[in-house]
């Protein structure tokens, strides 16, 4: 049994070898033939499917309210903001810069300057209110590492200077610019920026709300969180499986007070882009979302920012969280199910070896829908996420590799120790079809 155990460790550590060659293989590009489809799968994960199809329609979030500032110059979002502050909303949220990008303040540069009685009013809109968080984006310099910070676009100090609070709006996508491809499933609520902490946007407006729950949900110490989407705005293109879960008001709902006192009062607005009117199919500040109804090969995004944001408000608020699985126990986990599946293969190639192919490729097919579905369920009942990526590719190349690993690793082994007069003899060489002595 030692011995047995010991070839089942060996052949294992060389399916792992053989997955890590493999990866190294495909960044190599040596597939490009395969491009297409790589990129069409390659932002799909299968928990999207609990999200697109398995939950039920969620309530709507009666503490939140989205309010749409379209193309709006600053003088008619500061009108905004005074409209709403009458109605005593608990904090406003402003999803949107008031800043000029080149650092030139003269109106060729930046024609937000030309009018200044509107950067005026505007800033004594946000004063005013006492209550209003703005954004801030999180920016690395050519010389800062991978995933690292050192500086921030922030407001000019004439709006940031009364606002109660900033936060970054910086959501993970993997998008290498602003208008590549973004597929937003998490985000980072602290990061770290020249030795400051910084929080993010939509933790900074719950804070707001409830400190209390912000603590909580701070407290979890992760570095990243998976959203626990829960749904849209009213969406007329019909691009998620979702109904309306925020109260939205559009630009002239809000310039026409066209809404009860009880929709604003104590709740938290969140002002941000949304098309130029609502239903407008803008890609401007839109994401590819887990609610997306295409999951592989997306044409059109399906959730403005805002929206992102008041997903995470709510999640926190509710301490509805997605918890995850470590690292290490994802590793743990696939290194011993494949020593399992290596232990029997191993059996059925001694006791069975006419029938070895057909039974691991059956077995390796069972296990890969059953694993697959199993992290889906997972996911629905207990809203955790069973990574299980590094199993399902373990289990999907085992047989294959054992049968390399024995047929030529092992018997290249066993080859030089015969050579050189070590314990083991010729006739002991093996080949896939021939019973490994025990």
């Amino acid at each position: 049994m030692r011995k047995f155990w010991l070839d089942c460790v060996f052949a294992t550590a060389f399916v792992f070898l053989a997955l890590i060659g493999l990866l190294k293989l495909t960044q190599l590009q040596v597939f490009n033939a395969f491009d297409s489809i790589g990129e069409a799968l390659s932002d799909v994960e299968l928990t999207d499917y609990v999200f697109s199809g398995l939950r039920d329609d969620p309530d709507v979030d009666q503490n939140i309210v989205l309010v749409n500032i379209g193309n709006l110059s600053r003088r008619d979002i500061a009108q905004q903001i005074s409209i709403i502050s009458k109605y005593k909303p608990r904090v406003i949220g402003i999803d949107g810069f008031f800043d000029c990008r080149t650092g030139l303040y003269d109106t060729v540069s930046c024609p937000q300057m030309k009018d200044e009685l509107g950067n005026m009013m505007l800033g004594e809109a946000i004063r005013s209110a006492g209550n209003v968080v703005l954004v801030t984006k999180l920016l690395s310099s050519d010389t800062a590492s991978e995933n690292e910070f050192d500086s921030l676009r922030r407001s000019d100090p004439a709006f940031r200077d009364g606002a109660a609070a900033e936060g970054f709006a910086n959501l993970e996508t993997g998008a290498a610019f602003q208008d590549d491809v973004k597929t937003c499933r998490s985000f980072n609520p602290v990061m770290i920026v020249s030795d400051s902490s910084h929080r993010a946007f939509s933790v900074e407006l719950a804070n707001v709300y409830d400190s209390a729950k912000t603590n909580q949900f701070i407290r979890r110490n992760n570095y990243s969180e998976v959203i626990n989407y829960r749904g849209n705005v009213f969406d007329i293109h019909g691009t998620t499986n979702y109904p309306q879960m925020f109260y939205t008001l559009d630009v002239n709902d809000v310039f026409t007070e066209n809404f009860v006192s009880e929709m604003i009062k104590d709740k938290i607005v969140i002002m941000g882009f949304m098309g130029g009117e609502l239903g407008d199919p803008s890609w401007a500040d839109k994401f590819y979302t887990p609610l997306n109804k295409k999951l592989a090969g997306k044409a059109n995004p399906d959730m403005f920012g805002a929206v992102i944001h008041a997903n995470i408000v709510s999640m926190i608020l509710k301490g509805d969280y997605v918890e995850q699985m470590p690292q290490w126990q994802e590793v743990v986990m696939a290194i011993l199910i494949c020593l399992l599946n290596v232990a029997l293969f191993s059996i059925i190639n001694t006791h069975l070896p006419l029938y070895y192919d057909g039974i691991t490729k059956l077995l390796q097919l069972i296990q890969l829908l059953a694993y697959s579905a199993l992290m889906v369920l997972i996911f629905h009942w207990y809203t955790f996420k069973l990574d299980i990526t590094i199993t399902l590719a373990a289990v999907a190349v085992v047989g294959d590799v054992y049968e390399v690993y024995m047929s030529v690793i092992k018997n290249l082994y066993l080859k030089i120790l015969a050579k050189f007069s070590l314990t083991p003899k010729p006739a002991d060489v093996l080949t896939p079809e021939t019973p490994e002595k025990q």
